[in-house]
């Protein structure tokens, strides 16, 4: 019988791999297999310890039946089998190739020994390596070959299993490798990543190898979902079981309750309690629980039992590929690493996506939209097997590094076991938790630009305004200090400027240090309005304002002055005085300068006059040294933005791989203040990945230097008049009284 070679899934590169790079590739995964084999004794390669599982000679000689039957046997002229019987012997499952032994009596086949499968391996590599010479002529061909050598990968992991299963049969619990240790680390608090979900693509794109059950890549809508940091650990699971979670009906699917009744299920595969003390059957022989390693070796009833005590559920499949993608790459522990067992996260980059271990979905196995199996024998590889089975991903430490991808589906039935299988929490995300969040667009608009871009006045949150204060009090930033010595000789020259009864509303109160200048030697001001984006120091001023000045009057509003703003209540009769200190508008562009002065003039009334604080142009070694002072207060100020992302919108962000840079922009006459990644890297924010190359920047402030003519000049197009105007020398700063 010829078996057609496949036109579609699976898929090979793009680019094909030469005939020297496959037929490397062929020695190398056969070899692996040879050397996970090479310590088993001929009696340990023989052993079938359940149907599930198979022998390891078994897994040696199927794998090569592969190879004999679907590539030598109809492309390679003048083959001749090793053994005709061997067809019957180590065919799976596929029905149009011919009968085979039974799944359950593998273990039963002590003929042929090992000696003969591995010359029965010998026997094939040779005609494989006659074929792949000509394998370059051919891309269909190179594509089964490509399949044999993923279907290989996949028993080098079963083979450990089974392996593993058998050795925990055995009374005297042998190891299968030696232990080894891993680094001292500790699990991370469990924390979940929002992801907005939406309209996603999943599924593979064509691009490199992949199995026919990954494609066609296709469309799935998707609620906004949250997913763990992390894999759920030992010392998690060990809390379940302290809590009755296998003898609360309530927590089980109904079979999965029948499964725990009926096994008698107490805990995940291989665990032991001895005097109070867990332990567990490894590769490596039985050794103690590791609490902050990820719990293996449990059923999808486990792992959906455990979700639902913890408050949460399983991620859908689609889910975790869209979550996978977004998130930064992770660094897997897989069986290359030689642990062969799950580790603690530690320090590990990313989130554990994958290796470690096999990760349960709630979503059932089920063809993509528009799947096709491919014809021919070939074809029974993955689609009869679409019923009664779920879904996992990732990968775990015993697979191939390179045998896995994001939209790899891998899959069991939900009971099973044995695998190294284990669970990651999801949740939904609540209606209060979809609100609109203005910091989030903003950081996710900013940051999606070129250049990257987050606006200023998100450096005040609490400790951004602590950060400031400190800022204040550094010998190089003069800015403060200059303001407040000239306000000093300005308040009593406008006395006469302003009535009694007037109403004092200022724009980034802030502490209000510079308002008591005003308040203290101004009677006239009987109210005091400050508007601040910071709640707390916006609170906190409050209580000293009025503890200061029993009998002035203090409407507090919290907002973004750039925005739009509430009227304030009962000043509708009242002279009106703004104050708008510290060059802080000096952060905007000349263009938001005019439009906020624009609105200020609606706010605040055609017959208000504006005292507003600027910085004056001055030498640029003046500048860089207060915007990059020698104690570091400054950049610790700018970091603390990423940190506030980190803290308010579950980023990501590695501080100590961020510097901050002051550089003098002549062209717009500012001073700016950017923050430069170190290194290549990605950071993920609210389930969006955002990728810097290293040297790339975030531009996160602007600090215009005026001349008293350009300033007046803004105002005017505003609507504004120039009334008066001060200025200091060495450092120069201007204040202006605009009406």
């Amino acid at each position: 019988m010829i078996f057609p070679l496949p036109e579609a899934a699976p898929r090979s590169t793009e680019t094909e791999r030469s005939s020297d790079d496959l037929a490397a590739r062929y020695c190398a995964v056969r070899a692996e297999t040879e050397r996970l084999a090479a310590g088993l004794s001929p009696e340990d390669q023989c052993v079938q310890s359940m149907p599930d599982a198979s022998p390891a000679k078994w897994h040696r000689a199927h794998t090569t039946w592969f190879f004999e039957t679907f590539l030598l046997a109809q492309y390679l002229s003048g083959y001749q089998p090793y053994d005709p019987d061997y067809n019957y012997l180590f065919n799976s499952y596929y029905e149009t190739v011919g009968q085979r032994h039974a799944r359950d009596r593998r273990g039963l086949l002590t003929r042929p020994s090992a000696d003969e499968v591995s010359a029965y391996r010998r026997h094939v590599d040779r005609g494989m390596r006659t074929l792949l010479e000509s394998a370059s002529a051919d891309p269909g061909l190179r594509v089964v070959i490509e399949l044999g050598l993923q279907h290989e990968q996949q028993h080098q992991e079963l083979l450990l299993t089974d392996i593993l299963h058998a050795f925990a049969q055995n009374p005297l619990l042998p190891p299968y490798a030696p232990y080894r240790p891993g680094e001292a680390a500790q699990s991370v608090p469990i924390g979940y990543t929002q992801f907005d979900g939406g309209c996603v693509a999943v599924g593979h794109d064509g691009n490199g190898f992949c199995f026919d059950n990954e494609l066609p890549r296709h469309e799935v809508i998707l609620s906004p979902y949250r997913l763990a940091n992390r894999l759920v650990t030992n010392g998690e699971w060990l809390d379940f079981i302290a809590d009755g979670g296998y003898r609360n009906p309530v927590l089980w699917l109904s079979d999965g309750w029948h499964r725990v009744c009926a096994d008698g299920l107490q805990a995940p595969l291989y665990w032991q309690e001895t005097d109070g003390e867990w332990s567990a059957m490894t590769l490596s022989g039985r050794k103690p629980i590791e609490h902050d390693a990820p719990v293996c070796h449990i059923s999808y009833y486990e792992a959906e039992a455990f979700a639902r005590w913890a408050g949460a559920r399983l991620p859908s499949e689609a889910e975790w590929e869209h979550g996978a993608a977004q998130l930064p790459a992770s660094s897997g522990n897989f069986r290359e690493s030689g642990y062969l067992r799950p580790l603690p996260i530690g320090r590990r980059r990313g989130a554990q996506l994958f290796g470690d271990v096999w990760e349960w979905t709630l979503s059932p196995y089920m063809a993509y939209p528009g799947y096709r199996a491919i014809e021919g024998a070939v074809g029974e590889y993955n689609g009869k097997f679409m019923i009664n089975q779920m879904v996992l991903r990732g990968g775990s430490c015993v697979t191939s590094s390179d045998h896995v991808r994001g939209t790899y589906r891998n899959f069991f039935y939900p009971h099973q076991r044995w695998q190294f299988s284990g669970l990651r929490l999801a949740t939904d995300v609540r209606p209060a938790q979809q609100a609109r969040n203005p910091f989030l667009e903003d950081v996710w608009t900013g940051l999606s630009q070129t250049p990257k871009q987050i606006s200023s006045k998100y450096f005040y949150d609490a400790e951004g305004a602590r950060i400031y204060e400190r800022i204040c009090q550094v010998p190089e930033y003069y800015p403060t200090r200059t303001e407040a010595q000239l306000l000093k000789r300005v308040v009593p020259e406008l006395r006469g400027h302003v009535a009694r009864g007037t109403a004092l509303i200022e724009f980034g109160s802030g502490a209000s240090v510079k308002t008591r200048l005003l308040l203290g030697l101004l009677p006239a001001i009987t109210t005091y309005v400050p508007v601040d984006i910071c709640q707390e120091s916006l609170v906190d001023s409050e209580k000293r304002i009025r503890a200061e000045y029993p009998r002035l009057l203090v409407h507090p509003i919290a907002g973004d002055f750039l925005g739009a703003l509430p009227q304030p209540a009962g000043l509708a009769e009242s002279p009106v005085l703004g104050f708008f200190p510290g060059s802080t508008i000096g952060n905007l562009t000349d263009g938001d300068a005019e439009k906020f002065l624009g609105n200020s003039r609606k706010l605040l009334g055609e017959n208000a006059q504006f005292l507003i604080g600027i910085d004056l142009v001055k030498p640029v070694e003046v500048l860089l040294r207060a915007y990059d002072d020698a104690q570091g207060v400054t950049a610790t100020f700018n970091r603390n933005l990423l940190a506030r992302i980190n803290r308010e919108l579950g980023a990501n962000f590695d501080l100590s791989s961020f510097v901050h840079r002051a550089v003098w922009n002549a062209a717009e006459s500012r001073i700016e203040m950017h923050l430069v990644s170190e290194r290549e890297q990605s950071v993920v924010i609210r389930g969006r990945c955002f990728d810097f190359a290293a040297g790339e920047t975030i531009h996160t402030e602007n600090s215009r230097k005026y001349t008293l003519k350009q300033f007046a000049a803004i105002a005017a197009r505003a609507g504004w008049s120039l009334e008066r105007s001060w200025s200091s020398v060495d450092p120069s700063f201007g204040i202006v009284l605009l009406r």
